[in-house]
Parts: C-alpha cells; structure tokens; sequence
C-alpha cells in the first residue's frame, strides 16, 4: 500500500434503492464507519436519493458522488444532469464512463473526455472507469484496450486535473460476475496503468494519482487487493448495497 496516496472506496448504487432504502444504508454506514479516517469513503447513490443522502451525511466521513452527468451545462438536453445540478447536492466525485455506461448507451473515449473536463469546471472529481471484457483480455488485448481508453477518456486533462481525478480499474469479466481479478492480474494491470500516466503526464502525477480496483470487490478479498502496492481503493458494486459487507471492505482495507 502506498503511503503517499490515501485509500478510496466508494460505493457505486447503480440503479437501486428507493429514498428510504437509501437512507437506511447511508445511516447504518455512519454508525459502523464513523471512526475511520484512515479511507476517504464515498457513496454513490441514484440521482434520486441525492438530496436526501446529502442532507444525511452532513458533518460524517462519508462523501457523496454521482454515477454520472452530462458533458453539456444548462439547456435543451432532455432527461440529462448538469453539474451545477449535482453541486446543489454538495457531490463532490462523479463516476464516469462505467463498463455498463460504455456497453448499453454506447459511451466513447471522447464523450467520457469532455465529460472529465466539465467535472473539473465545476470542481467535481472524476471517477473515469477503464477495462477490458474477457474477450479482449484472452485475444491478449488489455493492454492495448486500457491505453486506448486512457489516452482517449482523459485527453486535454492539465497535470492538475489529473491529480483531481480518480481512475477504477474495472476488468469488465469481473463485474458482478463473481469473479475476481488475482491480486496479481489486479497488481499488473494498475501497474501498467500508472506506467502510461507517466507517459502521459509525467512521473509525479502518476504516482499521485489513485487507481481503485472495481470488480467483484467483497469483504473476504478487500485486504489481499488493498495491499498491492499500485491499488489505491476500490469501486465497489453489489456489495456496497449492504451495511454489513460495505463497512466490512472499508475497514478490511485499512
């Protein structure tokens, strides 16, 4: 584990929870967390529960994200989000680019770029999520797919940017499938990663800049994952939905 950047686990809701589901997970994790300060925890409700999940989490450890928004502000884009909408909520980090978001609505490396850029206009904090599907990863293609998607979801980005923002390694094979990268296929493709962001925008920035793993991420595999040493965090899927397994991560990472 690397001293020098601090863990990141943040929930990704996706599509579930009513306000009061919400609401009943977001205070059981404030009683079983409250004392953690070694992981910067985030959750990431439906849009829906925004407002009321913000209001809970008021003067907590917790921190509050999006699972996305538009590359647009204001105007004519029916049913879209605009971050100044999101900021009203007090988001701080916004997901962007998820495997489910890239396969069902066809999200391209640029979209997700000029997304990013209009996160960092309005001082949210990218999650841009990067991986490979299983068909890709036995033609022997995840490096060449993770480059292309790094190089082309955070093109633009400033040095500054960069360091704001958060990368989720999510080998799409592993989303909730059940199955799970090795520690040491986790271990390598974030090494691997933060070798083409030293590329890109040199070697303090990558080694600044935090990689969460996201794929099948459970209590019982949180802590072997948590200490490779180019692992910063996770985005966690079906198992944020719970008190008990959420917390159960958060405080195995430590």
């Amino acid at each position: 584990m690397n001293k020098e950047r601090k863990l990141i686990i943040a929930g990704n809701w996706k599509m579930n929870k009513t306000v009061a589901e919400a609401l009943d997970l977001v205070n059981g994790l404030k009683r079983e967390l409250a004392s953690v300060k070694e992981v910067d925890i985030v959750v990431c409700p439906p849009f829906t529960a925004l407002s009321e999940v913000s209001k809970a989490i008021l003067d907590s450890n917790i921190r509050i994200g999006a699972q996305n928004m538009s590359e647009h502000g204001y105007g004519a884009f029916t049913g879209e989000i605009a971050a100044g909408m999101l900021k009203e909520f007090s988001v701080r980090f916004v997901i962007l680019g998820h495997s489910e978001r890239r396969q069902y609505q066809k999200e391209p490396d640029a979209l997700i770029a000029k997304k990013a850029h209009a996160a960092h206009a309005a001082a949210l904090k990218p999650i841009v999520c990067i991986g490979e599907t299983l068909e890709e990863r036995r033609a022997d293609r995840t490096e060449h797919v993770l480059e292309t998607q790094l190089r082309g979801s955070l093109a633009g980005l400033s040095r500054d940017q960069m360091e704001e923002t958060v990368l989720a390694y999510e080998p799409v094979w592993a989303i909730g499938t059940g199955q799970t990268a090795t520690t040491a296929q986790a271990q390598d493709a974030h090494a691997f990663i933060r070798r083409i962001l030293a590329g890109m925008f040199g070697d303090t920035v990558a080694r600044r800049t935090r990689i969460q793993y996201g794929g099948s991420v459970k209590p019982g595999n949180a802590r072997e994952l948590m200490a490779q040493s180019d692992v910063d965090g996770a985005l966690v899927g079906g198992a944020s939905l719970e008190v008990r397994s959420f917390a159960d991560i958060v405080k195995n990472s430590i």
